[in-house]
């Protein structure tokens, strides 16, 4: 243990008196969360020195994790849990009069992730740490996150995520650490020594300040980093700009100063303009190349040759976003290291390996070769060039038809795909659930694995058990230790021995009392949040998660619409008690997601305060869903609502956090669904709807009519009128664009052709609940099963089959 509760007395009166001139009693909130935030950063300081010093010492291979979004929550509690003093702390602060939770509760969600990629980048960042993997991770430090959402009359409202308005004190900020990113201006060729060498002239130079943060392991003594860059003018920008403010030009100042700092400024611009575009460009270039260039410093610091980087160094990139280290590492080695292209290409082959979170083709990343050369002309060269020589193979070493090398090339009818690109630079590419990866090798990258069958592999997403077990439910974590002991927290798998109490009616009572405290907590904070009265003792059926299309609220949503009119028919109808909670955010942009938003808030007031139905249903729209709220609501829910048109979710992690926490899932077989059932059983988990093939087949060969159900279907026509004739005391066209989608569109995402399936799912669902000694059962045996979807054997895959990296004991 770093420190007992007397230590920590006195170490947190001192943070307070050195940071705040203040007694602890005079102290804000804030104040206080700011200085024991501090505190423990101050705890994991030495750990986080040695943890880099062995690393370096020892000339250990590190993995380098590039993503756009690190979702990492609030990080108080985690750093507590994983430093082994929660209680030792929470033990402190009673004495001193203040309660850990009112602290906790003073963090702010960091800004810097949206949904389920950002997560998976948190977790697996946990996960290495806490296995002792050397790995860091490298992203953005948004000024601003996402959005902060608002609900105003039903309608989503953005209003800025000023997530930074304090001091952050988990980071450090490394001066001594920033590179230059250059872009835009003009490459010049010129040969000296018969070698051709590139040097730039009028780019514009960007200052990219690194920001760390430490990643406590738990109960070990490593600490990684997670490094977030800052865009920020050079010091000479900064004395044009001064020159110009002396001669009066304030506002050119301000704006090349507000030109350079927008970079790091939010979180996925809007990009349906050009100016957005450009913006997001620049951002993933920003990063990438800032990374890049930190991690070849900080390689050649070791003494260690160039052409070995591979050895030493695993660049993991999560999603295309971060696609191009391809070129920028190529840059790097032919530019500034004077390596010819065969080698340097053949290093970055070895250091580079992919994630695919998607399978839809329209979500697959692509630039326009235009704005792509204008911003970074010299990394279009070598994307070029790799394009150049990948076509030729396919030509004439492959002896490929036209079509399908259009297909495969990188540069194909003036875009860039980023997703080829990765896949022809790096020397690993792997699908986030197994039913993904046969998606992607047998459809949308089929080329790709025939012609490189060896780089494709599989591996299914996880989360973090800590987080979503033992810090987001602790009376539950609590009876599982007491039951099976405690080794299942660093060895998750061993949640396994829970299934033998899964029919013993005790611990089943216990569990399910926790779930019922749970609710029973939430149920206040919503009355205290919202000013709505939920039953607690109803089924809480929750669909949290970010707003598309393919993730179907619709088909949730049309559910409750028609469990709604029959409850209109007949009041007395028997049935459970039942509470739909939804959360999501929809993109700014998305028109479509934010007026399905609109339509759940609509059909929530109606049902809300519809005394006829005698509160047997009820609905809740929970706005700006963060990693705070999924910790409070998760541990709640009954059912957890996975209900994806099948082949389109990649894999889902909320899921796994559902499960984790004894909610049975009702689910399509899409994504870790499938795995899911596999691991937990037929009989324990409710699976509705069309398969990956059939949903597939229906898009490749058609054979389906939305509007000729609609005709046919008085239930489904009833429900879909009610959007556009007045029945929700809304204007007719408020929701005519969801009507459309459906009827004129022909229904994209299959909610017509799934929908009695899914009513009959529920109508399942409510049958088991009746039966609860069954129900509570299920319960024990999905958490039992959950320690197979944890980060850390997820993270252990990653390590063994892609980075070959090895644990490390940090003494």
């Amino acid at each position: 243990m770093i420190a007992n509760k007397d230590t920590i007395k006195k170490d947190f009166a001192g943070k307070v008196k050195s940071m705040f001139g203040k007694n602890i009693e005079e102290a804000s909130s804030l104040q206080k969360y700011e200085a024991l935030a501090d505190l423990i950063r101050d705890y994991s300081s030495i750990n986080w020195s040695k943890t880099n010093s062995q690393y370096k010492a020892n000339n250990e291979k590190q993995v380098y994790y590039f993503s756009m979004e690190f979702l990492i929550g609030r990080l108080l509690k985690s750093n507590l849990y994983n430093l082994g003093i929660e209680e030792e702390c929470r033990v402190a602060l009673k004495e001193l009069g203040i309660k850990l939770e009112e602290i906790e509760e003073q963090e702010l969600d960091a800004g810097l992730g949206n949904g389920g990629l950002g997560r998976l980048a948190a977790c697996f960042l946990d996960s290495m740490a806490s296995l002792g993997i050397p790995g860091h991770g490298c992203g953005i430090r948004y000024k601003y996150g996402l959005f902060e959402q608002k609900i105003v009359n039903g309608y989503q409202i953005e209003i800025p995520d000023n997530w930074l308005k304090e001091p952050n004190p988990w980071e450090v900020r490394k001066d001594n650490k920033a590179v230059v990113v250059k872009l835009g201006g003009r490459v010049i060729e010129n040969y000296e020594n018969g070698y051709l060498k590139f040097t730039y002239e009028n780019y514009q130079g960007i200052k990219a300040v690194p920001y760390d943060i430490p990643i406590i392991g738990y109960d070990n003594k490593t600490v990684n980093t997670l490094r977030l860059w800052s865009a920020e003018a050079l010091e000479e920008e900064e004395a044009v700009n001064l020159n110009l403010i002396s001669r009066g030009e304030y506002f050119k100042a301000l704006e090349d100063k507000a030109s350079v700092e927008s970079i790091s400024q939010v979180l996925y611009p809007d990009d349906s303009k050009i100016e957005g575009k450009l913006l997001r460009l620049k951002q993933q270039y920003f990063f990438v190349s800032a990374g890049v260039q930190s991690i070849i410093r900080s390689y050649k610091s070791k003494k260690n040759h160039i052409n070995d980087l591979y050895k030493y160094v695993a660049i993991h990139i999560n999603d295309t976003h971060p696609s191009l280290a391809v070129p920028e590492l190529m840059r790097i080695l032919i530019d500034e290291e004077g390596l010819e292209w065969d080698k340097a290409f053949e290093i970055t082959n070895k250091t580079i390996s992919y994630t695919n979170h998607t399978i839809m083709a329209e979500a697959m990343e692509k630039w326009q070769v235009d704005m792509f050369k204008g911003i970074l002309p010299r990394i279009y060269m070598i994307v070029q060039e790799i394009n150049r020589r990948f076509v030729e193979d396919l030509k004439v070493k492959y002896k490929m038809e036209q079509g399908k090398i259009n297909k495969m090339s990188i540069i194909n009818e003036n875009h860039i795909k980023m997703a080829n690109l990765a896949i022809v630079g790096g020397y690993s590419v792997n699908g986030v659930a197994r039913l993904h990866t046969e998606i992607l090798k047998k459809r949308e990258l089929k080329d790709f694995y025939e012609l490189y069958p060896e780089k494709f592999n599989n591996k299914t997403n996880g989360i973090t058990h800590r987080r979503w077990l033992l810090e987001a439910n602790p009376s539950l974590s609590k009876l599982i230790c007491s039951t099976i002991g405690t080794e299942w927290i660093k060895k998750p798998e061993e949640l396994i021995n829970l299934k033998k109490y899964s029919r013993d009616a005790a611990f089943q009572d216990r569990a399910a009392e926790i779930k019922k405290k749970n609710k029973i907590e939430f149920s206040k904070e919503i009355k205290d949040r919202y000013g709505v009265e939920i039953n607690p003792y109803s089924i809480f059926d929750v669909q949290v998660k970010r707003l598309h299309e393919y993730k179907r609220q619709i088909l949730n949503l049309f559910n409750i619409i028609n469990l709604y009119f029959k409850l209109k028919e007949n009041p007395n109808l028997d049935i459970v008690p039942r509470t739909f909670f939804f959360a999501a955010k929809a993109s700014p942009s998305y028109l479509l997601a934010k007026e399905i938003i609109k339509l759940i808030t609509t059909v929530q007031y109606k049902i809300n305060n519809d005394r006829s139905i005698k509160d047997k249903i009820k609905v809740l729209f929970l706005e700006n869903y963060g990693v705070s709220l999924a910790e409070k609501i998760i541990p709640c829910a009954d059912i957890s609502e996975q209900i994806s048109t099948a082949s389109k979710e990649a894999s889902g992690t909320g899921n796994m956090k559902f499960m984790m926490n004894g909610a049975i899932t009702l689910a399509t077989l899409d994504g870790a669904n499938v795995e899911i059932r596999e691991a937990v059983g037929e009989e324990n988990i409710i699976i509705f709807g069309l398969n990956a093939d059939e949903v597939m087949n229906y898009e490749r060969y058609g054979g389906y009519n939305s509007k000729e159900i609609f005709n046919r279907d008085p239930i489904i026509n009833k429900i879909v009128n009610s959007l556009i004739n007045g029945y929700f005391q809304v204007p007719n066209c408020e929701f005519i664009n969801i009507y459309k989608h459906l009827i004129d569109k022909n229904d994209e995402y299959f909610i017509f052709k799934d929908f009695h399936f899914y009513v009959n799912a529920q109508e399942k669902a409510e049958a088991l609940y009746k039966n609860y000694n069954k129900w509570k059962e299920m319960s024990v045996i999905n958490i039992a099963h959950s320690g197979r979807f944890s980060s850390d054997k997820t993270i252990e895959n990653y390590s063994k089959e892609i980075w070959n990296t090895r644990k490390v004991n940090i003494i």
